[in-house]
C-alpha cells in the first residue's frame, strides 16, 4: 500500500491502451471538439442576435447550448493535451474540480430539458395563458435556477469526496469519475458509494417528475384534439423527446461504465462508453434543433450564406 499523504494525483491508464495510434485519436477527438463547439456556438449566435427568436422555448435552447460548450470544454481539452504527451497523471484538486464540473453540466442539461418540457406542456395545453405563465421575468428566473441549483447540489459531491485519503493512483478511465475516485480511497466507502447513487436519483427526481408530468397531460389533450393538432403538436415536441431521449442514453452508459466492470469490453468500445455522454447529446441536441425548428433554421442559412434581411 503506498503512503496515504503522497497519493495527491492519479494516472489515467486508459490512455495506454491508446499509444499506438494517439494521434489518429487525436485528431478525431479535436474535429469532434471544434465540431461541437461551432454548431453550439452558431445557435448561440443566432438566438442571441435574432430578437424574433426571444422567445421562451428559444432561449431554453440557447442555455442548452451554452451548457454545451461548457461541458465539451471540461473534458476535451484535458483529452487531447493527454494524448499528446505520455504523461496521463492528473493532479488531485484538478480530478475533482473535472468531476464537479461533469457531474453539474449533467444535471443543468437535464434541468433544462425538465423546464423545457413545461414550456411545451404551457404551449400545447395552456395557450390562451402562455404568455402569461411563460413570462420574461419567470422565464429568466427559469433559466437562472437551472444553472444555480445543479451548481449548488453537486458541491455535495465535492465535499463528499476532497476529504479522502488515497492509497492507490490508478484510475482505468480517460477522466476522472466519482465512483472510480472513490474506489481508490483509503478508508471504507461503503456509505458514499450509496450516497453517490442517492444523490444523483434525489436530485433529478423532480425533473423526472416534471417531464412524465408534461407528457402525460400532452398525450391526454392530444388524443381528444383533431389529427391537424395532433400533428402539430408531435412536430412542436418531436425535437425535445429526442434531446431527452438521446440524453438519457448517455447517463445510461456513464452508469454502466461507472457501477460495472468493463475490462472485458474491447477497448474502442470503452473509449466510446467513456466519452459518449459528452460527445454525443452535446453534438446532437444543436443539430437536432437547428434543423427541425424553422424559425432558428432560416436565421442559421442566414447567418452561414450571409443572407441580408428583406
Amino acid at each position: 500500500m503506498e503512503n496515504v499523504s503522497a497519493v495527491t494525483s492519479f494516472i489515467l491508464t486508459a490512455y495506454a491502451e491508446l499509444e499506438d495510434h494517439r494521434y489518429l485519436y487525436f485528431i478525431c477527438f479535436l474535429l469532434l471538439y471544434i465540431v461541437i463547439l461551432l454548431v453550439n456556438l452558431v445557435l448561440i449566435v443566432v438566438i442571441c442576435t435574432e430578437k424574433s427568436l426571444h422567445e421562451p422555448m428559444h432561449l431554453f435552447i440557447c442555455s442548452l447550448s451554452v451548457n454545451g460548450v461548457c461541458g465539451s470544454t471540461v473534458l476535451f481539452p484535458s483529452v487531447l493535451s493527454h494524448l499528446l504527451s505520455h504523461n496521463y497523471e492528473i493532479s488531485l484538486p484538478f480530478c475533482l474540480l473535472q468531476i464537479y464540473c461533469m457531474i453539474t453540466c449533467a444535471l443543468v442539461e437535464f434541468t433544462i430539458l425538465a423546464v423545457m418540457s413545461y414550456d411545451r406542456y404551457v404551449a400545447i395545453c395552456h395557450p390562451l395563458h402562455y404568455h402569461l405563465l411563460m413570462s420574461p421575468r419567470k422565464v429568466s428566473a427559469a433559466i437562472v435556477l437551472s444553472w444555480v441549483v445543479p451548481c449548488v447540489y453537486c458541491a455535495f459531491y465535492l465535499l463528499s469526496t476532497a476529504q479522502l485519503s488515497f492509497c492507490e493512483r490508478h484510475i482505468e478511465k480517460m477522466y476522472c469519475m466519482y465512483f472510480e475516485l472513490v474506489k481508490l480511497s483509503c478508508f471504507d466507502t461503503t456509505i458514499l458509494r450509496f450516497l453517490g447513487p442517492a444523490l444523483m436519483i434525489v436530485c433529478p427526481s423532480s425533473q423526472i417528475v416534471m417531464i412524465l408530468f408534461s407528457y402525460v397531460r400532452i398525450l391526454r389533450v392530444c388524443l381528444s384534439a383533431s389529427k391537424e393538432s395532433q400533428a402539430k403538436a408531435l412536430q412542436t415536441c418531436t425535437p425535445h423527446l429526442l434531446s431527452v431521449i438521446n440524453f438519457s442514453v448517455g447517463c445510461l452508459f456513464e452508469i454502466i461504465q461507472g457501477r460495472f466492470n468493463m475490462s472485458h469490453v474491447p477497448h474502442q468500445a470503452r473509449i466510446y462508453l467513456s466519452l459518449q455522454t459528452s460527445m454525443v447529446p452535446l453534438l446532437l441536441n444543436p443539430v437536432i434543433y437547428g434543423i427541425s425548428i424553422q424559425a432558428i433554421k432560416v436565421q442559421i442559412f442566414k447567418l452561414l450564406f450571409f443572407q441580408k434581411k428583406k
